[in-house]
């Protein structure tokens, strides 16, 4: 089958650092395996970096925009999204149609609708966030009234909508209004991580005890945290992901960027993983990490924040956001055990992924 994967937003390039990149990339390789997939993405890279397996890439790029245009910023976003699509037009007007698109769902985007209209195309949706809220949140928007009415429109033009979190489903179904909403959570690469040379690596005795977070050094990610109940458990900090010099605490270990084996082998080595989220952050998230660190057997412990006790189940523990000390306590109570490895691959989330649009059956929703 051949599949037009479509990252129309500009913040989102696929060979970047964060969560997101890391999901774009985890699906269309898994997709890769069997099917004849082109990715088309606005940007590939930006100031940051090229990180990850490299996928190839149709980058369409941003067109320019004055900078005396800043409040109508929007609209670049709008132009982005419709070179991606014309893009994809012009490669099925020259031979390479596309039998189904799958879409990154992006606030000012309508690419996906556009191919669908126009090429009676097969059109899925992956929402990963509630992007004009996200947006209000944490970016600058300069015309919400407009976003507002191009989310709710394009959400409900979708014929199939999936969302990576349950909190995400049931906006869409209750608030959005979307016909065909599913559940498809994020996955991981199904890699064995070897714990002896993850150590090693890390530079860890056989008696050190260590806890670890994996991902961004965001705030709604809890990370000030990390410190107090590493230094509670008498444990070292291993921090795996992007980090600036101002973001290691002192006696902690930054690992910067992983991927593939060597994340799998890091996470094995931790004797606890930590999601620890506060209670204001954003509940519509599905952490890669929780599931990062149940590939490997690696004891969790979360706060009860979105997903995270879906996700957990019984590989760890899920206490209250605003409990430090229970945080502690589970950490504690987890030293020197292993959880069952559990792994939900990438490729189960394509095989869902396909199945939503019609075009597969459904596998189970995690593989051991």
């Amino acid at each position: 089958m051949r599949i037009a994967y479509l990252v129309p937003a500009p913040g989102v390039p696929v060979q970047g650092p964060n969560g997101c990149s890391a999901h774009v990339r985890g699906v269309v390789g898994a997709l890769s395996l069997d099917h004849d997939v082109r990715l088309y993405a606005a940007r590939r890279v930006d100031r940051r970096g090229a990180f990850g397996s490299p996928l190839p890439a149709e980058e369409t790029g941003l067109p320019s925009w004055p900078g005396v245009l800043r409040s109508w910023q929007e609209l670049r976003e709008v132009r982005a999204a419709r070179r991606l699509a014309a893009r994809v037009e012009a490669d099925a007007h020259d031979g390479w149609m596309p039998d189904l698109i799958i879409e990154r769902h992006s606030l000012f985007s309508d690419a996906g609708w556009r191919l669908h209209d126009r090429l009676g195309l097969p059109w899925v949706l992956e929402v990963n966030a509630p992007a004009l809220m996200e947006r209000r949140r944490f970016e600058q928007l300069h015309r919400p009234d407009l976003g507002a009415r191009w989310e709710r429109r394009v959400l409900q033009a979708a014929p199939v909508v999936v969302g990576v979190s349950q909190w995400l489903v049931r906006w869409l179904k209750e608030e959005v209004g979307c016909r065909n909403a599913l559940w498809v959570p994020n996955g991981v690469p199904a890699l064995r991580g070897d714990r002896a040379r993850g150590r090693a690596a890390l530079g860890l005795s056989e008696s050190d005890r260590a806890v670890g977070f994996v991902g961004s050094m965001r705030p709604w990610h809890g990370v000030e945290r990390l410190p107090a109940i590493a230094a509670a458990a008498q444990a070292r900090l291993v921090l795996i992901g992007p980090t600036t010099p101002d973001q290691v605490p002192a006696g902690a270990l930054a690992t910067g960027f992983l991927d593939g084996q060597a994340l799998a082998d890091a996470v094995a080595a931790l004797d606890v993983g930590l999601s620890p989220h506060p209670a204001d952050a954003p509940p519509w998230f599905c952490p890669l990490k929780i599931l990062d660190y149940r590939a490997q057997g690696t004891p969790v412990v979360a706060t009860d924040v979105g997903d995270a006790a879906a996700l957990v189940e019984d590989g760890g523990s899920v206490v209250p956001a605003d409990d430090r000390d229970a945080l502690v306590t589970a950490v504690l109570a987890w030293m020197g055990r292993r959880s069952t490895p559990r792994v939900r691959s990438w490729r189960s989330v394509a095989r869902e992924l396909l199945a939503a649009s019609g075009r597969g059956a459904s596998p189970a929703r995690f593989a051991r």
